[in-house]
């Protein structure tokens, strides 16, 4: 028995050595490139061509340059132009995809099914499909010259978040109907259930959805390079950081483009840490439910 016992032991040792192994070199091969770009962005010697992977030498400058270099590419115009992009369109998302979620989950009405079908085979296709349409809808009501650009590339993200219902509507679906039922009888309205009961037990969710409702206009390049065109002051990061690798710019500008990679990681990791308590808080919260 004792035998049996030392060999399961040893064993189980092995196996969890591998594992480890395993996701050690994982997590090595996800984190080098993550590692080279951090090191780009420090680099002294200019052009996308070296000869070593260490720098040289060390500098500031490229990060220096991203905001003091406004001649050719105004970063700091675009960083302030996305932020404001995506913050608008993290919160109409945000609402838009709780609301109908909720809508799902807990309201029959007639076409429900047929609604969730048909949004389920629209999801197959990528957005990115319907672009030209999109484009021409907004220049139709004169939303693709000026500081109206920042509003049609809102409308673009946001105006169709209702149909990724699909995650929060099953977290919906995990909270009992009898809470509502019971406020219902008590006489709250939809909305106050929706509001003031729902949202509270749902933080995971609510996490998840305004990481993804910020990420997607953050760091999209095809919406915002139809709509923008040759509108430089209204052009977002992507953009930005795609002008940067361009053969005109890529030798002096490269190593900025590196730089301007991790400022742009900064934002998201905030969010993300700042709303990774809540998370926490709200699966404790279920569990303790």
């Amino acid at each position: 028995m004792a035998k049996q016992f030392q060999s399961a032991k040893k064993k189980k040792m092995i196996n969890n050595t591998v594992v480890h192994i395993i996701l050690a070199v994982l997590a090595v091969i996800w984190l080098f490139p993550i590692f080279w770009v951090i090191l780009t962005s420090f680099r002294a010697e200019k052009g996308s061509y070296v000869s070593t992977f260490l720098p040289k030498a060390f500098t500031f400058s490229n990060y220096e340059k991203l905001f003091n270099d406004t001649t050719i590419l105004n970063f700091p115009q675009m960083f302030m132009n996305t932020l404001f992009i995506a913050i608008c369109s993290c919160i109409l998302s945000s609402f838009y995809v709780l609301a109908v979620s909720y809508c799902l989950s807990r309201i029959k009405f007639k076409l429900r099914k047929p609604y969730m079908n048909m949004a389920m085979v629209l999801g197959l296709f990528p957005g990115f499909m319907s672009m030209i349409a999109v484009y021409f809808i907004l220049k139709a009501v004169g939303l693709t010259e000026g500081g109206l650009i920042k509003l049609a590339l809102i409308l673009c993200y946001s105006g169709g978040a209702g149909l990724g219902f699909q995650i929060a509507k099953g977290f919906f679906d995990t909270i009992p109907v009898a809470i509502d039922e019971a406020a219902l009888l008590d006489g709250c309205t939809r909305w106050q259930i929706f509001s003031r009961i729902t949202l509270p037990l749902s933080k995971p969710i609510i996490v998840y959805t305004v990481l993804t409702s910020f990420m997607a206009p953050w760091l999209d390049f095809i919406f915002a390079k139809v709509i923008c065109r040759a509108n430089s002051d209204q052009y977002t990061i992507a953009i930005g950081l795609w002008k940067m690798l361009e053969k005109e710019y890529i030798d002096s500008w490269y190593t900025s483009f590196a730089a301007g990679a991790v400022l742009i990681s900064i934002p998201i990791a905030l969010l993300f840490l700042f709303m990774q308590k809540y998370y926490v808080d709200g699966v404790s919260g279920a569990v303790k439910g």
